[in-house]
């Protein structure tokens, strides 16, 4: 994984947000997962000013960030105009990914809505790791589409093998499982890193 400093994105903290985007990423708030779970959402973000920059940003040997942010219609409109904000997380989630991509040798494509995704977006019922910029929905590796319960549970066999502290979700059509994709997630994840956004952050540096 590259050195968070060498992706040359701002950090800033959810209070640097306008009041659209605060209003849509929700930082800092508790939302409930599925089990009733109190959830806190992050609080610092990459801020990415076009979409030039995320096509040209290599998180890891293998990952852009463009792949772990691309969402459609069912995101508001109001997140996916630049400046957009991604959590800090998102580099833990690519390094995770780069190393399921050393084990099989081929490519891993990541869905559409299927990398980091808002907590307004249509998918976020209820709290989910894809809204801490920590969970993937992998679709394909290499010439296989994950479409098949021999797929799925064989790639998940391998990414249990290697992601040490990840879950992946068994295959199936209900709540928690997946019947198309590869699900992998890190949790409910936060980071705050060493260049913190908010003027309180930088006046305590002084």
């Amino acid at each position: 994984m590259l050195d968070a400093p060498s992706l040359n994105l701002k950090i800033v903290s959810g209070d640097e947000l306008n009041e659209e985007v605060q209003r849509y990423l929700r930082p800092g708030e508790a939302i409930e997962d599925r089990e009733g779970n109190k959830r806190i959402l992050p609080t610092h973000f990459y801020e990415i000013p076009s979409w030039d920059v995320a096509l040209k940003t290599q998180i890891t040997n293998s990952f852009g960030l463009w792949e772990l942010i691309d969402v459609d219609h069912r995101e508001p409109e109001g997140v996916r105009v630049f400046p957009r904000y991604v959590p800090c997380a998102i580099t833990l989630l690519a390094g995770q990914l780069q190393l399921l991509r050393d084990a099989v040798g081929r490519i891993a494509r990541v869905a559409a809505n299927g990398g980091y995704r808002s907590p307004s977006h249509e998918f976020a019922s209820v709290a989910s790791p894809h809204s801490w910029g920590t969970a993937a929905n992998v679709y394909r590796i290499g010439d296989e589409w994950l479409d098949s319960r021999d797929k799925i549970e064989r790639y998940r066999e391998v990414a249990r093998s290697v992601l040490t502290g990840a879950w992946t979700r068994p295959y199936g059509d209900e709540p928690g499982r997946a019947f198309d994709h590869l699900h992998i997630d890190l949790g409910y994840l936060t980071v705050q890193p060493h260049q913190l956004g908010s003027k309180q952050s930088r006046d305590s540096d002084k």
